[in-house]
Parts: C-alpha cells; structure tokens; sequence
C-alpha cells in the first residue's frame, strides 16, 4: 500500500447501549480501491459517517490528507477533499446537470456568475473520468446510473481526493456495474483512495485492491483481495459458513391467484408508469421481475398490493376483481407486502418492534379482545416472531428504528409470512442487508412458495432473479418486453433487455 491518505485509530462511537465502533483502526492508501464489509450494524456506515464529518465520535484520533482531527460537519471534509457519494442520490430532478453540481459552488468573476467555464471544467472532469455526462442534460431525463455518474462527478468538482461511495451498485444493471467500475479504477489510477461500502461480495473481487471486514462494531481483518475468497469473506462477515443460493426445484402451478390485464397506471408525479401491463401469478411459483430502477416496478408492486390505484385495466386477486378495493380488501383478500423502503411503508420507527410485528392482524384476535388491543398477546407473539427468524437484539420493546436494517427487515418479512398469504409481493427484498440476512430471506421465500404462496419478486439483484425464480419478466418503460422461463435467462441477458437492448425498443 501506498503512504496512507485516511488513517484512524481507536475511533469509538456509542448509541445509548450500543457499541456501533469499538476501537477501530482503519487506513487506507492513495491510489487504491478499498472496499469495507460486514454485516448490517457492523458499524461501517457510522466510521464512514464519521469520517465524512457527519458524526462526531467519542474518541479516536483521525488523518486525513494531512489534516489532522476529525471533521466539524460534511462541508469541512468537503473542503479538505472527502466526498461521499450516498446510496440515495441528493440531486434535484428539474434541474440540469451542471445546476446540480454547481449549486452552493457557484463560480464568480467580479461578483458575476460565469457558468461558461464551469461547464467547460465540468465537460473536462467527465471525460477525463470516463463519466460521459451531458451537463445541460435536465436530471430527471437522466437514468440511475447517470445519475449515479452524477454524484461523483460533483464530489471531484469539489476537489475530492477521498472517495466515499455506500452501496453504489444496489440499483444498477450489470452493464452499469462495469461501467462504474471502470470509472473507480480510473480514480484510483490517477492516485485518488476510493473506499466502497457493499454487501455484494463479488464485486470486491473484481474491484477492490484491499478489504477490511467488520463484526459487531469492531475490524476483524484486513486483507489483500487475492488472498481471500468470497466465501472466506462472508464466514469472517458473520461468523459462520454461509450458504450460497441453491435454486430448488421448481413445483407445479397452482390456481391462478394474481392476474393483470392491459394494466396502466401513473407515478407519484403524475406521469406514465405502467403501460398496458398483463400479468399472471399461480400458487407455488415465484415470478420474478427485472428492470433498472424507474422503470414501472415500484407501481406495479404497489398496485399488487393495493396500495396505487390504475388508470386503466383489471386486477383479480384469487378471481376477484379488485377494482376500488382497499389496502385492506387486498390484506382479507391474503396479500402481503414487503416493501422496499424499511421506514417508509414497512415499519413506523417510533413504534415498539412488537407493535410493528402485530401490524396487519392488529385488528383481529388475539391481538384484540373487543375494543381493546391485548398488550400481553402483542408480545407474546412478538417474542415467537424474533426468536423464530433471530431479530437482534431480541427487544420487543425497543424502537424499530434503533434495530440495524438487516434486523428491521426480517422483522416486516416476519409479519407479512405469518400469515402463510395467499399472495406475497416481494420488493427489493435483500436491498441492503448482510450476507446472513440475504441467506435467512431467501430461505423464507422458497419456504413460502412451497407452501402453496404466489410470489412476486422484484429486485435489482439479478443472481437473486436467477436463482429464485421459475419465471423472469423485464420491465422497460412501464411495458413487460420480454419472459424467461427458469433456466433460460442470465445475468447478461436480462442486462440487455433491462436496458432497452434485446428487442426492447422493438
């Protein structure tokens, strides 16, 4: 390795009882990738946060690119050159390109604004970075990877020498992937030290120069990447030998239980979403669902699970037609949803995990006993549910917010299997989650399927797709433009079709 550009020693960080960092030593060198992995409450994103200056910590001593001591707040990380490029993009949809990377940067002459050099430097930077970034394109025509190419290009026209990126791959097709690859090893190439959260263990194989693993707040190892392998990796991330993905076989189709025809539907902006949509889903199958994010599949997931009307077509559940039915008419009716988004419209933070858990049946015994909920009920069943799909720590009590994200979605994928659904819509299920989690969850979908659940499975991890799917459709543009029966798909092909190759614009 190269003279260290990040190094910090004994960096300790504390949450009421939780001991998020214990003690952590981490250096990374200049010109080099370094990817860190662990678990979900490993403790990765708070020493990254805290390196970014948006977390203070109790103690330990901090370096940065000669400065010495931690950050004050993100600007000054900034300003001495740590750019993070977060998993949720922070980019302004109506806005160019250059509006957005300029904005609270703007260059002056005399007092005068003179955007013309910006976008002569900003044109520079992308293609000297491989970015290939139009900056007067509007962001909202743009698409999540070059949105993603966004990012980055707006923390080096900060001057960033330090490169954070959490989960940068969760919502990219495989071409996309390499394409965000090649544009870190260019950074680390032109001596920039680029460190990578992820959960997925294969692209630090293919990416990253060195690997520190972290448990339970605390470093286990760094090493080199050729001198591990995947598996190795995911043993010393949880502690155990984890299971890869092994596709069962495929069982006989049911009665029809989900089916759309002609579907359309708009999105939270009033635009077309879903364009003539037809869909069927039998008992016993997991169909899954392909497509570069924006492509219609949180409304179609949505409209599965009652919760977006449609514009136009019909939706049976189980031969019922379910035009102008509620969420609740879609729940009686046995649909369940694991939703993408953990605190949005999984769980409500503030409530106790035991009240999420009983979330859905609250209004049904045991848990109510006339007008009143029954507290001990609620947490008896709690104490079954965490003990059965290991929720740590096991605290029917505590916020669901406080439970790391990998806890919190077993937590919403317990309650929505409790009661063995007729049909289960399944967003971006593993989105975020460790190796273990991933591991526990795929286990409970095929241990639904085979008993008797229709599955829709949409997700951005193609292996994912691949393995747990006895038939794959791709969304583009709101339209299905192809299906792959088990077996026929792979990850390169599903790429093309999910970016509008293959026939897709056919």
């Amino acid at each position: 390795m190269s003279a260290p550009s990040v190094e910090m020693r004994g960096v300790t960080k504390r949450f009421a009882r939780a001991l998020a960092n214990d003690r952590v030593d981490f250096t990374a060198g200049a010109g080099e990738v370094h990817a860190l992995v662990g678990e979900n409450g490993a403790g990765k994103s708070t020493l990254m946060r805290i390196l970014y200056g948006s977390m203070a910590p109790d103690a330990g001593e901090i370096r940065v690119l000669g400065h010495r001591g931690r950050f004050r707040n993100p600007s000054a990380a900034i300003a001495a050159g740590v750019g993070m490029v977060h998993q949720h993009f922070m980019l302004i949809g109506p806005m160019t390109v250059a509006e957005n990377i300029l904005l609270g940067e703007e260059p002056t002459r005399f007092g005068l604004l003179t955007p013309a050099a910006a976008l002569e430097e900003i044109r520079t930077l992308s293609t000297g970075h491989y970015l290939d970034v139009d900056p007067t394109a509007r962001i909202a025509d743009l698409g999540v990877g070059e949105q993603q190419r966004v990012e980055i290009l707006k923390v080096l026209f900060r001057g960033a020498r330090v490169v954070i990126l959490d989960e940068p791959t969760a919502v990219l097709a495989p071409q996309e992937c390499s394409g965000l690859f090649r544009i870190l090893r260019g950074l680390r190439d032109r001596g920039a030290t680029v460190i990578l959260i992820t959960h997925r263990l294969e692209e630090v194989r293919e990416v990253a120069d060195r690997v520190t693993v972290m448990r339970g707040g605390r470093v286990i190892a760094t090493h080199a990447v050729g001198d591990i392998t995947a598996r190795e990796l995911a043993r010393e991330m949880v502690g155990r030998e984890v299971a890869t993905i092994a596709p069962r076989d495929e069982s006989p189709a049911g009665n029809e239980v989900l089916r759309l025809d002609e579907v359309c539907s708009l999105n939270d902006r009033g635009l077309p979403a879903l364009d003539h949509v037809s869909l069927q889903l039998r008992a016993g199958q997991i169909v899954g669902v392909a497509g570069v994010e924006g492509n219609g599949q949180r409304e179609l997931a949505e409209i599965a699970a009652g919760l977006r009307s449609i514009t136009s077509g019909t939706v049976r559940v189980a031969g019922r037609d379910m035009g102008g039915a509620r969420r609740r008419d879609f729940i009686d009716r046995g649909v369940s949803f694991i939703p993408e988004d953990r605190l949005d419209r999984g769980l409500v933070g503030d409530f106790t995990l035991a009240a999420n858990l009983a979330l859905r049946r609250h209004r049904r015994p045991p848990f109510r006993r006339g007008a009143a909920l029954d507290p001990k009920a609620i947490a008896d069943a709690a104490r079954r549910l965490i003990a059965s799909h290991d929720i740590r720590p096991p605290a029917p009590f505590a916020p669901a917010r406080s439970f790391s994200g990998g806890n919190q979605q077993k937590a919403i994928v317990a309650r929505e299997l409790g009661d063995s659904p007729r049909l289960l819509i399944a967003a971006h299920p593993t989105r975020g989650v460790d190796v273990g989690a991933i591991e526990f969850i795929h286990e409970r979908l095929l241990d639904a399927r085979d008993r008797g659940s229709a599955v829709l499975l949409i997700s951005a991890e193609l292996p994912e797709l691949l393995a747990l799917s006895d038939r794959i459709v791709v969304l583009y543009r709101g339209r299905i433009v192809t299906e792959f029966k088990r077996g026929e798909a792979s990850a390169e092909l599903l790429g093309e079709w999910m970016l509008g190759g293959g026939g897709a614009d056919a």
